[in-house]
């Protein structure tokens, strides 16, 4: 099945000046793309491992992601750079939890108040970057220290000239009491839940992209990619497999697995947006594998977590007793799946049994149609 595009006027990602598209993707000359020296997974695992379908969205009937996130409001702000590779990270926090407990997800404000000149604005940044970043920071708050704004301190949309956002203590963690009429205030809060980036790089484009890109999802967990936005503005759902639009991108998303299409026997990539579950297939779109089509499978970046926050100083309401210091803290460190292979072997192994047992089922049943 094609996809279909709705006959719209209305732009949804991309701002229009004289006719221009504005990009929001911004890469710093000195920008540091890679920084890691665990193996990466293709160089563990063979990729004749890799199922024909995989998803994060349902193993084994469980879902790993985290929330699918809208970029565009309360205004607009090109910030997809940071959706897109903020929500892969969480994801990948997700997965190293086993998918339990609340979700945690990331403060995408704090990069916007406090990564510009790294990270990148809501005039557009890179998924990348947002890795070099957090990894310079030391760490990322949890998006219940910091809510998104969709503003950020150059921005003059919407409410943003009237709100800070500049990099204060008050807007990296905050709390606030009660209504300033009855004498309330807004605090900061030095010692919050976090997060923090272990090593962070990009899947070289080269004959094997699309098998290393599948096993560091299958591996490790959703990636952040680039993606030619203009002609998925009205899509409408199926499979992308036009090749003739550009490959040159101008958003990032995330990737979050593949499937094969029984139809066609072509493979899809599962890709993960950033404008709202209205937005083509719940907020998702499928997009033909192996073509690179629209720049998907060019730049396409990861992180793994270094640390995450799993019990934190019990602070009060009005946050008054929380500055005080945190020692009463527990954090989670993560083990990169090289260090892992056992558990990794036997989940290949599990995979395939699974695999094997849906086919056999599907044809039992093709068997009990035809009698």
């Amino acid at each position: 099945m094609k996809f279909g595009l709705a006959l719209s006027s209305v732009l949804i990602l991309l701002s229009q000046v004289d006719g221009e598209y504005l990009s929001e993707i911004k890469i710093r000359p000195d920008a540091v793309h890679n920084n890691f020296k665990s193996p990466l997974p293709h160089t563990y695992l063979e990729s004749s491992n890799l199922p024909d379908s995989f998803s994060w969205g349902d193993v084994n009937g469980v879902s790993y992601l985290t929330h699918s996130l809208n970029q565009h409001i309360p205004q607009y702000c090109g910030s997809c750079w940071a959706h897109g590779a903020l929500s892969s990270l969480a994801d990948r926090i997700k997965i190293a939890r086993l998918g339990k407990g609340d979700d945690i997800n990331l403060s995408i404000q704090f990069i916007l108040n406090c990564g510009t000149e790294t990270a990148g604005s809501c005039h557009g940044g890179y998924h990348a970057s947002t890795y070099e970043f957090i990894q310079e920071r030391g760490y990322v708050p949890y998006d219940t220290c910091m809510s998104y704004l969709a503003c950020s301190d150059e921005s003059t949309e919407g409410f943003c000239p009237l709100v800070d956002t500049t990099c204060s203590s008050n807007n990296i963690c905050r709390t606030c009491d009660t209504f300033g009429g009855m004498g309330g205030a807004c605090t900061e809060i030095d010692f919050f839940p976090n997060a923090t980036v272990a090593e962070y790089g990009m899947i070289e484009y080269d004959d094997n992209v699309v098998t290393n890109i599948m096993t560091e999802i299958y591996v490790r967990g959703p990636v952040a990619a680039t993606i030619n936005a203009e002609p998925i503005v009205g899509y409408q759902g199926g499979i992308f497999t036009d090749d003739s639009y550009s490959q040159e991108s101008n958003h990032i998303v995330s990737i979050v697995g593949w499937e094969m299409d029984e139809e066609t026997g072509k493979q899809a990539w599962l890709v993960r947006n950033s404008w709202g579950q209205y937005w083509g297939e719940m907020g998702y779109m499928r997009l033909e594998v192996g073509k690179n089509l629209l720049g998907i499978e060019g730049e396409v970046a990861w992180a793994t977590p270094g640390s995450f926050t799993v019990h934190n100083f019990p602070c009060s309401e009005n946050g008054a007793n929380c500055n005080q210091g945190g020692s009463v803290v527990g954090t989670h460190h993560y083990v990169d799946p090289s260090n892992k292979l056992e558990e990794l072997h036997a989940r290949v192994a599990q995979d395939h049994k699974q695999a094997l047992m849906k086919k056999q089922l599907k044809e039992q049943a093709g068997k009990r149609a035809l009698r």
